[in-house]
């Protein structure tokens, strides 16, 4: 199936490149504010501290980062070979995806504080901070899917 950008033929390719590494950011966003209300428990400087610090680590390098680059990546070459910039549906995606990477940037910088002993007032707001990929994707679904505007 040839496709009309400058993609061609990889176009689908590129596409089922960008869905699979949102499902791997959007599942290590899940993963890590759950990992920060079990770490918030633990006493800074403890064993059990330390081994959620390398957790947190491993998850924020090996997936995370690692995956919102990724998506970045397909996702421009996407809009730029279909010429989505002036777009409604895609602005208001766009403008949702710069946002969670803002979130990704707090949260990232967030971890860094708890690993220098920095612990929350209470896992409410660590519990609150699930809430925010979910949230976002179920906007980005709509808007790609749906397509409201």
């Amino acid at each position: 199936m040839l496709e009309s950008g400058f993609l061609g033929n990889a176009y689908l390719w590129v596409k089922a490149g960008h869905v699979i590494f949102v499902i791997f950011w959007m599942a290590g966003l899940f993963m890590l504010p759950r990992f920060f209300v079990y770490h918030n428990a633990a006493a800074p400087g403890s064993s059990e501290d330390r081994q959620w610090i390398d957790r947190e680590r491993r998850l924020r390098s090996i997936i995370i980062t690692p995956a919102m680059i990724m998506v970045w990546l397909f996702g421009l070459m996407l809009a730029f070979d279909q010429d989505l910039w002036g777009v409604h549906w895609f602005q208001a995606k766009f403008l949702t995806v710069f946002l969670l990477s803002g979130y990704h940037g707090w949260i990232v910088g967030y971890g860094r504080k708890m690993a220098k002993g920095h612990r929350a007032r209470s896992d409410v707001a660590l519990r609150w901070m699930n809430e925010i990929p979910g949230i976002a994707t179920a906007i980005i679904v709509i808007l790609v899917i749906v397509r409201p505007f």
